[in-house]
């Protein structure tokens, strides 16, 4: 006969960390939402067990935050991880970031203490930028281990999305991420890839397209027709065909791909949408676009 528990699905685990105020509990809130257990500041020391008791208590699905506030126990948790694969788990580890600028307003917003805060390091403008890079460097190793997310120009429903979208997505050996952005809004911070395609033929200047993005038809076939654009896209298929298998191999397991123009509307919107669709037969693919998600939300 067979044991019960032997056909239970896989055990899911999203380790969940980053930077104080970059929005971990939008995150966890996200996972709520699709049938994850929750548990926010979990003591490293403790994941083992608390996995293995809420995969027998709640199910298959546990999203676990673990953070600075742990800061003497962090050097565990690459190794835990390991364990946790290592058993027929499917774990995640995302990386929440956001530029230092936006984190200090976000805690002036709110009036947050950083969970830095003690008695040498008082909260105050001055201290705050020293505990956020204080955390930073303590958070460096995870961080080179996760797939990263930018928050600094995401609303928290775009955030809530791009979360569900990249949990909801087929498992695979390498979970590509393209994205489109635009220059003059600011550089995401979670690129493993960026291309700038502000060279390239620009519809903005056609009245006809002005008001299209690189999703409709009249701004696709444009640029369909521009050499330059052509160019620009077999390079960047040759470059990623020649450097994506050597990450594989490496065994990281997302990889995200920015690509940049000057607004964040056209150029790189249609790239990012031609990149996915070239890519998605050999990978799972997602494409965020920063700009128009905003207007999207």
């Amino acid at each position: 006969m067979t044991n019960s528990a032997d056909r239970r699905p896989p055990l899911q685990v999203v380790v969940l960390t980053g930077m104080a105020g970059s929005g971990k509990s939008v995150a966890l809130h996200a996972l709520e939402d699709i049938g994850y257990y929750c548990v926010d500041n979990l003591p490293p020391e403790l994941l083992p067990s608390l996995v293995s008791l809420e995969h027998w208590q709640h199910g298959n699905r546990v999203a676990i935050a673990i953070d600075a506030r742990s800061a003497k126990a962090l050097y565990l948790v690459p190794e835990q991880l390991d364990k946790l694969r290592a058993t027929g788990a499917q774990v995640q580890l995302i990386y929440m970031d956001a530029l230092r600028d936006i984190l200090i307003r976000r805690f002036s917003e709110t009036r947050r203490r950083h969970p830095l805060t003690n008695e040498t390091l008082q909260a105050g403008p001055r201290a705050l930028v020293q505990m956020i890079d204080e955390e930073r460097a303590l958070l460096a190793d995870l961080r080179e281990q996760a797939h990263v997310i930018d928050t600094s120009n995401l609303r928290v429903s775009q955030l809530q999305a791009y979360i569900k979208q990249f949990m909801q997505a087929p498992t695979s050996s390498l979970t590509l991420v393209f994205q489109s952005f635009g220059f003059k809004n600011g550089i995401p911070m979670d690129s493993d890839y960026m291309f700038d395609v502000r060279m390239l033929p620009n519809p903005y200047y056609e009245p006809d397209l002005r008001s299209h993005t690189g999703l409709e038809a009249p701004v696709a076939q444009f640029l369909a027709q521009q050499p330059a654009v052509l160019k620009m896209q077999e390079d960047i298929i040759r470059f990623l065909d020649n450097w994506l298998p050597e990450m594989v191999l490496n065994h990281r397991s997302y990889a995200t791909v920015s690509i940049g123009c000057t607004g964040g509307q056209h150029r790189s919107v249609y790239l990012v949408n031609a990149l996915a669709q070239h890519f998605q037969s050999r990978w799972t693919t997602l494409q965020r676009h920063r700009e128009l998600d905003q207007r999207a939300h």
